[in-house]
């Protein structure tokens, strides 16, 4: 164990996602393993400016590792922003007698968790949460699993009423910056188009695909798009675009989203969490400080906190390659 680590903080901050309850829940429970103290912070970086947080033991995480969201709740803090706002989260967790930190979270999380280190010397591990996957240095994120299989199931779901009045969806999924939700659960779900930022297929392509496909025999189609698709300025306005130019297609619009983030976990977001908050625990207590923790090729890795913030994850083009063959 290194030296001075007795007492070790979790918490979970920016957007929930499936999975962190089964991440706070493997943190707490190694912190037990190995005899190490643990409290679990309330409301992301705010609860640590506030001094809100619990103490927590083996018991105190029973039965969640199936539930959605977060026992710790999750917020976003303006004042961890400033530098006065970390001094205040400083000031708590030495008072706390907190040693270290478990940040369950996205981008946002772990670029406040690099910068309280650098700044306040506090020892910092990052566990990717967040539904959209996408963190450089991880092929799966917590809770990405279970976010694919809520919007198949959803997209299922659509597909039935898209065919029974021969009708076009539009389906907006999450995903402001990575289309990694859209394209896979496009491809799970038989999409006929699928509009990611990545990829800009452009209106007239989009036209043309949606006339093929009503020519090979369809007689509904789905198409899946990310919210941050270029497109259009919106995915309403580009079913209208649809509509006014295709008169054959009576377009609709289905926005998920924030059903996305929740319900019980997958079994594989589970194991993640696991996986991820165990190795977490180890590493801080081996002395180790400002990573990021990541599931790559069936291994649990490390990177630097700097390089997950300035790296992109890899988008895999040959799943668009292969959305269009199966489209025909």
């Amino acid at each position: 164990m290194a030296k001075g680590i007795n007492r070790i903080g979790v918490m979970t901050s920016g957007g929930d996602s499936p999975g962190m309850n089964a991440a706070i829940r493997a943190v707490v429970r190694a912190c037990a393993y190995y005899n190490t103290e643990c409290v679990g912070f309330y409301r992301g970086f705010q609860g640590m400016i506030d001094g809100d947080y619990e103490e927590m033991n083996a018991r105190s995480v029973r039965n969640i590792i199936s539930r959605g969201g977060t026992i710790l709740k999750s917020a976003r803090s303006k004042e961890f922003l400033t530098p006065e706002g970390r001094q205040k989260a400083a000031d708590n967790l030495r008072k706390a007698k907190v040693d270290a930190m478990v940040l369950i979270g996205g981008d946002g999380t772990f670029r406040g968790g690099k910068v309280f280190w650098e700044e306040h010397g506090i020892p910092v591990i990052g566990v990717p949460g967040t539904i959209d996957n996408d963190i450089y240095g991880t092929n799966f994120t917590i809770g990405y699993d279970t976010a694919l299989n809520t919007v198949v199931e959803a997209i299922d779901k659509i597909r039935d009423t898209a065919s029974s009045h021969n009708r076009l969806f539009f389906v907006e999924v999450m995903g402001r910056d990575a289309g990694f939700i859209a394209l896979n659960s496009g491809i799970g779900a038989g999409a006929e188009e699928i509009l990611i930022p990545e990829e800009d297929l452009g209106l007239d392509r989009l036209l043309e695909s949606l006339q093929k496909s009503r020519r090979s025999g369809k007689t509904s189609s789905i198409v899946v798009v990310s919210e941050g698709d270029k497109i259009g300025k919106n995915v309403f306005e580009l079913a209208e675009y649809v509509t006014n130019n295709l008169k054959d297609y009576d377009a609709r619009v289905t926005v998920l989203g924030h059903i996305q983030r929740g319900g019980n976990p997958s079994c594989f977001d589970r194991v993640l969490a696991s996986r991820l908050c165990v190795r977490a625990v180890e590493l801080l207590l081996d002395g180790q400080t400002a990573l990021m923790v990541g599931f790559v090729n069936n291994r649990i890795e490390s990177c630097s906190l700097e390089k997950a913030l300035k790296s992109k994850p890899d988008f895999n083009k040959d799943l668009l390659r292969i959305s269009d063959i199966l489209s025909t």
